[in-house]
């Protein structure tokens, strides 16, 4: 699937990368690999599916203001799976 959330690039230098993801209900990242450890900070409550390679499909549910991190070498899509907007900010660490 391709990217179909609205994807903001909100500042980038040579040690960061600031995302903004804001999706609709059903919008998605699109598949991809994550290049460098990454952490996701959520500005809105909601629910996600992430999609592996595999199809393998694993809910998460997302809290305002409640941060999570993850490894480079990540490779998923995320989709919406709520009935709400949804937004995240994701920072990349080079």
């Amino acid at each position: 699937m391709t990217t179909t959330a609205r994807v903001t690039l909100q500042h980038e230098d040579e040690r960061t990368r600031v995302t903004r993801w804001d999706f609709a209900p059903q919008e998605s990242t699109g598949r991809h690999v994550h290049e460098f450890d990454y952490v996701v900070v959520p500005v809105t409550d909601g629910l996600t599916h992430v999609i592996a390679p595999d199809g393998t499909v694993t809910p998460s549910r997302l809290r305002a203001g409640e941060s999570y991190a993850r490894p480079a070498g990540s490779e998923h899509e995320v989709v919406n799976a709520g009935d709400a907007p949804l937004a995240f900010v994701e920072i990349e660490l080079k």
